[in-house]
């Protein structure tokens, strides 16, 4: 199922010092999760990752190309991205929320009820977002889904 749909891993939340350096929010498990990434795309430029630490609230990267703070200013609010195609294998069970984005949701007779448009976490778990026919959204925590994406469905048997 992957595709090559761009998946954003951070973003550039300002400059750190003067050579360059840029603090980072991350979307994943931590500085040590972007090391395997040599380059990242930065909304159509290719950055080169030369160094990445912990840094308060997210990470201080340092990019080959970005080498002094107007430069790394002028990053402020870029997505950095990798393809999905680039992430690495998942186990049984598991999934990437950028795989979740436009799965059916499917009551348990099998009835249309939307489709996924948002997987958000506001920290006690992921919540799936659903877009019903009409427009309108609501949203369900994810252990209460069942994710069949080989299927390319979620049972939401638990919606009115």
């Amino acid at each position: 199922m992957p595709s090559d749909r761009p998946v954003t891993l951070a973003a550039v939340i300002g400059a750190h010092g003067v050579a360059g350096e840029v603090r980072l929010k991350l979307f994943g498990d931590g500085p040590d999760s972007l090391k395997r990434y040599k380059t990242l795309n930065a909304g159509g430029r290719v950055l080169t990752l030369t160094s990445i630490r912990p840094g308060s609230n997210g990470a201080v990267a340092r990019f080959a190309e970005v080498t002094d703070r107007n430069a790394a200013e002028g990053l402020r609010g870029t997505e950095l991205t990798v393809p999905r195609s680039a992430l690495p294998p998942l186990g049984e069970g598991e999934y990437y929320h950028v795989d979740l984005i436009g799965l059916r949701c499917v009551s348990d007779a099998g009835e249309a009820i939307g489709v996924v448009v948002l997987v958000e976490n506001f920290g006690a778990g992921d919540i799936l977002e659903i877009e019903k026919p009409d427009g309108k959204r609501f949203m369900v925590p994810i252990h209460a889904a069942r994710v069949e994406a080989d299927q390319a469905t979620i049972d939401a048997a638990f919606v009115a």
